[in-house]
Parts: C-alpha cells; structure tokens; sequence
C-alpha cells in the first residue's frame, strides 16, 4: 500500500521534494540573512558571517565530497540514486556562487561601512600612514616573521602538501629591472593563524579611531622584508577543503578507536573537495600552484580576497559592549535552585530545564553529587560531543575511582568531535570505567544519563534525558530542554537502553520511549495515523513537528498523507526540509517554518493533538533517514502537566514569531497584523516570570556557569 501511494504523490505534476542539498544551502542563506539584518548588532552580524563561512567548509568537507565520490561510481550504479549526482553538483556550485557573491557584497558595502560608522577601519596594506607603516613593520619583524615559512615554486619541488582549512598565500615577484620574464619567482606560504593566536592585528587607537588588519595584509605589506632581492609583488589566497567523510567500516570487531584515529590523520590527507582562490590571482600563478599541489580545475571555487571568515569568531570587540546583544544572564531555575541535593529533589518529582535560557550548572551539580554520594552504586551516560574540559565527563572519572559502577558510551564518530572523545575515553578506561564504543552498524546519539542508588536494600534509578549534548560551552547558544526524573515509566526503558549498548541485543522492548532503530519510525507513524484516522472522522487532527531536519521520503510521504486527509501540520524546521508546502493535492494542510537568531535551535518537539488528549514527545532525533534507521535516538513523552505547558508556551512562541521566522524559500513570514514576536526573547522572559519575585532570577555572574 504505502509503496502504491509513493506512486501516486510521485506522479503530480508539482514535484513534493526539495533537493536535500539544495535546502541545506537555503538554511545556510538564512544564516546570511542574519548578517545582513541591521536590527542584528554589528560584531554578532559579524558572527553569522562566521558561521556562513563554517557551515559552507563543512558543507564541501562532507556533502559536496559524498558527492563528488558518487560521480565516480559505474553508471549502472549512480542510475540506482534518486537523481544524478553531477547533475545536483552543478546545482550546488550555482548556489554556492550566488551566495558567495552576495557574502561578499555584505562584507564590503555592509559590514566594513557600518564599522566605520563606528570608528573602526580595517585597514589593508595600501591604507597605511607613516606611523603606521613603522609600527607594522615592527610588529611583522617582532611576532610574525620567526612564523613564515616560505615554499619557493620551482623545479625542485615536485609536490606541495597544502594542508585542509589552511589560508596560504601564492606569492608571485619579479624585478621590474629585469628584461627577463624568467626572473618572475613563485612562492607559497601559510598564514599563521593558529601559532599567532588569531587571523588579526589590532594596530593602535588614535583619537578614539580603532584599526585592525588581517595578518594576510602584514605579511602582503611586508613581502619585501621576506624576499629582498624582488621590487614587485603580487599575493594571492587559496584554501583547500579536504573530503572529512569517515570511510570506515561501522563496526566494532577490532579497534573501532585505532580506525577512527587513523581516520582522523586521513582527513588532513583526503582529496581536495574544492580550492578556493582569489579570482584575481593571475593565471601563471594559479597555474604554478596547482601544478605543484596536484589540484585540478575540477577543484577550483571562485571565493574572495579573503578566505577562512570563520576566523572571524576571533574579530577583536575593543570593549564596545554596545555592538554585541544586550546581555542575557543565564536564569535559575525556580525549584532546583532552593533544592541542596538535586537527587533528593529529583525524588520528589520531575524537572525541566530549558537551555540556554536557564542554567547548565544543574546538570553539573547532579553529575557530581552522584559521584560523591556513597548511596550511588552505578551511573552511566551517553557522550556524544564532550566540552574539551568537560565536567561532566570528570564527574564520571571521579565516579569510578570513588568505586562506582560505571559505564560510558562514547560516540568515537561524532563527526569532527572525534579527539575530544578518544581522550575521555581514555581517561575513563584508566579510571576503571567500562566505556563502550557504540553498537555495530549505528551511531549513538541519544542524550542520556541513569544513576542507580542504593536505598534501604532497594535499587532506585534517576534519569537524565536530554535534546542536547553534555556540554557546557553549547548549552550557552543550543536551544534545548533536559528532563529530571524518577517517573519508573521512563527510567525502566532508559535502563533498557543502558542493556542495549551492553548486549547488543536490538530486540528490546520499550512501552514509553521511543527509540531508534527499534520502535521510533514506527512510534512516531502510529501517533501520525491516529490522527488521520480522527480527521477522517471529521474529529479536529493536527500535529506540531519541531525539529532540525526533515529528510526522510516515508516520513513525508506519511505528512502528506496527512495533509490530504485534512489533518492540519505546523512544521518548525531550522535546517533541511525537503518536504514541499502548500502543493495542490499533496500538502495544502502542511505549513512550514524555522527560526534563525541568536541562539541555534537545537530541541526537537513532537505534539499530537490525539483528539484533545494532547501527546508530546521530546527528542534526540530529527526525521531523517539516518537518525530514523542508522542511529541510537531517544524520543521520552513528558507526563507531569506543568512540564508540558512549560514546552507548548515556548513552541506556542515560536508559532507566533514574526520577527526571525522565515519560510521555505527564505521569506520573513511577516502577518498582516505583525505582533513584534521575537519567540528566543519571549521565550527568556517567559521562563524569568516562572522565578518568585524575590528570589533572584538570574545567576549571578560567574558564579553558576
């Protein structure tokens, strides 16, 4: 039946989906969008510049790689792909020009201007006065000549190694004396960004006038230092992004750690997804380093005078609070600030914390007590991406030296997180930890912690399910909520999970989790086919979805089914969605949405209006295939009533937001009768009205976080 109806969708004149690839460069112009808004403050427009930059390195380290190596396989094979790899890269370098145009246009004719306005310059190495002149010279001989390496571009050096998401600059000099064009010299060298502490020089202030530089302008400005013999010079940037894809075998047998190590020294070596270059290196030059490098033509990116703005999370402030968001102290929470033992509160009933709104610490402080508390006889945890200092994962340290039972699942494949986890791991395996390294065949994502305590002869077990990561550093800016509780319906099935990862049995069964790949997919189509069951009824069906991406064609199709049964859907989409809105027939019903400001949208939300008997589910997973198939994910119902009006209010606010709200195709949805809705700062001022007046509502400043 269900492949009838894929048939049937798949047959409409208007197609019902959008390119995966595609959507994601959409999430990521709405990023953009950020930059370019005025109402942003100016050194956070700056910010999303950064992560435009970051996204889209990793957007060709990942996808546009995956691509690339689809393009090689035999055609018999690619003609199995929903749609020609080469064509979609084509699709994806169009866009990626676009945008990278319009990033261009923002940085010049709208940041630079506007830190001008406010009395700081960027300065390049044709802006400089005599003073100035003298004082980068100095500071080029002082601090950054010992960090040059120059590479000369001759006969000798038959390949160059340039290394992944490293600005290097292609020098080209000559004598304009010389009548001889073989006099024109080629060299490379990187721009020491790292071993400088950052890509930029603040030069000193004159009359309240600031200035700053990009190192790549110090070196430019002072090539003659570098090489005396040559009068011209000209010096252009390129950066190479290296396919990151981890091509190993997602197994356990061996030493999934020694793979995953070696993996990691492979990604400095991959193949070279793209080489961005400055369009106005000269041809000999360009040509010159890609015959030394191996790079091809196939490889090359039209990108700007500068690359690498991701380094721009590091743009000297100069103490101008007034160009930043106004501050937001993090919030207590109103019950577990009074409570003196987490534990013991927790006995009493549950809690929800919603980062990034409200403090991390209390997570902190339940992971510690238990490691301390003699009661404590066991704990374990999922750890996905750990902080690089992380607490929690100390707690867990201190925990099984203290003697506890403890067991740790360490995702060694979270992408790009990889080396922070093989070092927990191997402080916990010292430690007498058991630590487990996933299970054959999936990736461990869920958010999960279960503390078992001894009471009176009885084994009581505290559980800890979250949206978000144990870390502390992102719950400052991911939008999440964790759950507190001690409800056995709940800790039973995460004690289940725990026995997962331990046996390897995948033949659990849950009665109140949902859990990947056992019983979600099929969980989350039930609760979808209830409700098209009431619509056809002619009882009122709706469903709010939150969550980062929505990629999976069955979990669409199931939508759409939906929306033609008449059961009204409301998505909150931030990233991928590759569900089609509005289409006659197919997803008239269906409206989409997502929420770009100043806090990433992290949580995932499942409501279903179950003919006013409302469920809602919080979640680790997004509906996409491989969260859905290939992941351990958690999705945990909340039963306490308060909970779940403390998360309808904040989704509720995020419905009704018209002023960071933007559709599928990048609009601002914007009412004719616009309210002002700004949901991240409703949703602050919401949770600060839940404090008692008082008591303070805020930590005080670092005291808590």
């Amino acid at each position: 039946m269900e492949e009838k109806k894929e048939e049937k969708l798949k047959a409409n004149a208007e197609p019902p989906y959008i390119n995966r690839e595609l959507s994601w460069l959409a999430f990521n112009y709405r990023v953009l969008q950020e930059a370019k808004d005025k109402t942003v403050p100016l050194l956070e427009r700056i910010k999303f510049m950064a992560i435009f930059s970051s996204n889209l390195d990793e957007y060709f380290k990942v996808r546009v790689a995956t691509l690339k190596r689809l393009i090689k396989l035999k055609p018999k094979t690619r003609s199995k792909l929903d749609e020609e790899p080469q064509e979609t890269l084509d699709k994806v370098l169009q866009e990626v020009h676009r945008q990278q145009e319009e990033f261009g246009q923002v940085f010049r004719n709208g940041i630079l201007a506007d830190l001008r306005k406010h009395d700081i310059h960027m300065l390049t190495e044709h802006d400089l006065n005599a003073e100035q002149e003298k004082w980068v010279h100095d500071y080029f001989e002082e601090t950054l000549e010992p960090l040059l390496l120059p590479i000369i571009l001759d006969e000798t050096e038959t390949h160059l190694f340039l290394r992944d998401q490293t600005v290097y600059l292609g020098v080209k000099m000559w004598d304009p004396a010389e009548e001889n064009c073989k006099a024109e010299r080629y060299a490379m060298l990187e721009i020491p960004t790292k071993k400088h502490g950052g890509r930029f020089v603040k030069l000193p202030t004159v009359n309240e006038q600031r200035y700053v530089m990009f190192i790549d302008d110090v070196i430019r400005f002072c090539l003659p230092r570098l090489f005396p013999k040559y009068k011209s010079f000209v010096a252009h940037a390129v950066k190479v992004s290296r396919d990151a894809e981890l091509d190993i075998e997602e197994e356990v047998s061996g030493s999934l750690m020694a793979k995953i190590q070696k993996s990691l020294k492979k990604r400095e070596t991959g193949y070279p997804a793209r080489l961005l270059y400055d369009p106005g290196t000269p041809q000999d030059l360009l040509d010159m380093m890609m015959a030394h490098t191996g790079i091809t033509e196939e490889e090359l990116v039209e990108g700007s005078k500068y690359h690498n703005f991701r380094d721009f999370f590091g743009f000297p402030d100069f103490n101008l609070p007034g160009l930043k968001y106004e501050p937001q102290p993090t919030l207590i929470h109103p019950q577990l600030e009074q409570e003196p033992s987490i534990l013991a509160a927790m006995k009493e009933r549950d809690y929800l914390v919603h980062y990034p709104y409200q403090s991390f610490n209390y997570v902190l402080r339940l992971f510690d007590e238990a490691a301390q508390d003699p009661k404590v006889t066991a704990m374990s945890a999922t750890l996905y991406r750990v902080a690089d200092k992380s607490r929690i994962a100390k707690a867990l340290v201190k925990a099984a030296r203290n003697g506890k039972l403890v067991t740790v699942v360490v995702e060694l494949k979270a992408r790009f997180d990889e080396e922070s986890n093989i070092y927990w791991a191997g402080k916990l395996q010292k430690a007498g930890a058991n630590v487990i390294f996933g299970i054959p065949d999936l990736k461990v994502h869920s958010k999960l912690g279960l503390i078992t305590r001894n009471e009176n002869g009885k084994l009581v077990n505290y559980a800890y399910l979250s949206t978000g990561n144990y870390n502390e550093t992102t719950s400052k800016i991911y939008a999440d909520h964790a759950l507190f509780t001690t409800d056995k319906r709940l800790t039973k099935d995460v004690e289940q999970v725990f026995n997962l990862f331990v046996d390897r049995q995948t033949d659990k069964k849950f009665e109140h989790l949902l859990v990947a790949p056992i019983n979600m997919r099929q969980g989350f189509v039930k609760l979808i086919d209830r409700e098209i069951k009431n619509a056809k009824k002619g009882l009122p069906a709706s469903m709010i979805l939150k969550m980062n991406a929505l990629q999976d064609n069955r979990m669409i199709q199931k939508l759409y089914e939906a929306s033609q049964a008449g059961v009204k859907v409301q998505l909150l989409v931030r990233g991928i969605c590759c569900l089609k809105p509005g289409v006659k027939g197919v997803s008239e019903n269906i409206e989409v949405r997502g929420i770009v400001d100043r806090y990433l949208e992290h949580a995932r939300v499942y409501i279903f209006h179950n003919n006013g008997e409302e469920k809602m589910y919080i979640a680790s997973a997004d509906w996409m295939t491989r969260n859905l198939n290939r992941r351990v994910e958690v999705a945990f119902p909340l039963y306490q009533p308060d909970l779940v009006e403390q998360v309808r209010h904040i989704i509720d606010l995020q419905l009704q937001d018209d002023t960071k709200t933007r559709s599928v195709d990048n609009s601002y949805m914007k009412p004719e009768a616009p309210t002002n809705v700004r949901a991240q700062y409703a949703s602050y001022a919401y949770l600060r009205e839940l404090v008692p007046s008082g008591m303070a509502a805020a930590c005080e400043p670092g005291e808590k976080e």
